[in-house]
């Protein structure tokens, strides 16, 4: 178990936990108590101990946020960058990797439609789309590396403006006349990817191939399946990349850590 008793005839000396960083920001590891059924308790340093780790990765969340604090990247780059990142969660816990799970679908090969030029464009002859997959091809080659492949839903496909750009607009810092391709994205909502996250979760808890479990996100969906992990033995840590998260979340999980140091503001 990732957590011991502080009181009571089980009671051990509190420990610190190296995933533990809360309030989110704090990059220096310190002592965290949570209240269960009356009872408050201690997060148990995992390290120095044999552990096996399982990292779940949301693609379509790690790739926007890789390019915002990373910057573009080839194919190539950014598959070798994603598995470093995922050994730098390995090596911050003294952990093994039992298998590194990436979540994501193919790229849309339909027609989409852009505000800016008032017309559809084939997003299967977008550089995008070739990028995309050269980096399954890429990330498939990789050590350790399991790739899960949701389905993008029908109609959910087109550009949309950045929502800084939207707000800039709104605030009358930027015109209509000053708008480029920059300032759109293209938004695709997916379906498949969070059952399958959910489903792998589950059965690495229930068969223990791993007991501890880094889910690399910005959704707050996961706060169910980390219930489940937790309360069936694993060490369950949240990586959200320094995406805003509300900070009562923080009692749903054992950890949270970022490899990368935090952004400048």
């Amino acid at each position: 178990m990732g957590i011991v008793p502080t009181h009571g005839k089980n009671a051990s000396p509190p420990r610190r936990s190296p995933s533990v960083s809360l309030p989110l920001g704090e990059r220096t590891p310190k002592s965290w108590m949570c209240q269960d059924r009356g009872a408050y308790y201690y997060l148990e340093d995992w390290r120095g101990m044999d552990h096996r780790m399982a990292i779940l990765v949301d693609g379509g969340f790690y790739l926007k946020r890789a390019a915002n604090l990373r910057g573009e990247a080839t194919p190539d780059e950014r598959a070798k960058e994603l598995v470093d990142y995922c050994r730098a969660h390995a090596k911050h816990e003294g952990s093994e990797i039992y298998r590194i799970f990436y979540y994501d679908c193919d790229p849309v090969e339909k027609q989409a439609y852009h505000p800016l030029h008032d017309r559809t464009f084939n997003l299967k002859r977008t550089t995008e789309h070739d990028w995309k997959i050269e980096f399954f091809k890429a990330l498939s080659a990789k050590r350790k590396v399991a790739i899960r492949k949701g389905q993008p839903l029908e109609g959910s496909c087109r550009y949309v403006l950045k929502r800084e750009v939207s707000e800039a607009l709104v605030k009358g810092k930027k015109t209509r006349d000053e708008l480029t391709d920059a300032d759109f994205v293209l938004d695709i909502q997916q379906k498949g990817v969070d059952v399958r996250i959910g489903l792998d979760l589950a059965l690495i808890t229930l068969k223990g191939y791993a007991d501890q479990i880094v889910l690399i996100t910005g959704d707050s969906d996961f706060v169910p399946a980390a219930k489940f992990a937790r309360r069936n033995g694993v060490d369950f840590i949240l990586d959200p990349m320094w995406h805003p998260f509300r900070d009562e979340l923080g009692i749903h999980i054992d950890g949270m850590y970022t490899p990368w140091p935090r952004p400048r503001k």
